[in-house]
């Protein structure tokens, strides 16, 4: 399902609600068949950056359109939706697979795997539309990966902003990890600890 924005952002603080991508670990985000080797990266930015095109863009290699699209994050999160902007001349992606939670799946895998949600894409230039979840399947999500089979008859599939709309559920597993070791303090190093500033929480 798509949908336009029911309201206006000059008077909605649109980027609140786009703000997953600062969540998204973005050294470890990847991508299958990418004729520019880490350019799926530059897709991730603020919803109010979406259009400004600085040149980069995720891009297939010439004569396949297919693309998967692996995003782990930072903290478990809950997705709403999901905003893609495809590029002209029928280069936009026309359908959308997804997976939760699947880490290391490549092509081989998806094919066979069924899909949490699927979507039929729309060209979407102005990113004015986005495609909801259903919510209740999009709980916990430490990783997404999004599967694009194919294009709107381009021969490659390009894509210029990939957003999320949700909102992060918990701290950053290593500080975690790490709060729960300091519940238990060895007070032979406790000192240490303090003097290098102790242990911080992560907003």
């Amino acid at each position: 399902m798509a949908c336009l924005h029911d309201h206006s952002c000059e008077e909605h603080d649109c980027s609140s609600d786009w703000s997953l991508y600062k969540h998204i670990d973005l050294p470890k985000v990847s991508a299958l068949n990418e004729a520019v080797p880490g350019s799926v990266k530059s897709v991730f930015k603020a919803w109010e950056q979406r259009l400004n095109s600085t040149g980069e863009h995720l891009e297939s290699n010439e004569g396949d359109p297919e693309l998967l699209v692996y995003i782990p994050f930072t903290s478990d999160v809950k997705i709403k939706s999901i905003s893609i902007i495809g590029g002209a001349d029928g280069t936009s992606p026309s359908k959308m697979r997804v997976f939760i939670n699947r880490d290391g799946i490549d092509f081989s895998d998806v094919q066979g795997m069924q899909a949490i949600q699927e979507w039929d894409l729309v060209e979407n230039f102005q990113g004015v539309l986005e495609y909801q979840t259903r919510y209740s399947k999009f709980q916990n999500v430490a990783s997404i990966t999004l599967h694009f089979p194919d294009s709107f008859g381009g021969d490659t599939t390009k894509i210029e902003y990939i957003g999320f709309k949700g909102e992060a559920t918990q701290l950053k597993r290593d500080v975690v990890a790490t709060i729960v070791y300091e519940l238990r303090p060895n007070p032979s190093d406790h000192k240490t600890k303090a003097e290098g500033g102790g242990f911080s929480h992560v907003e």
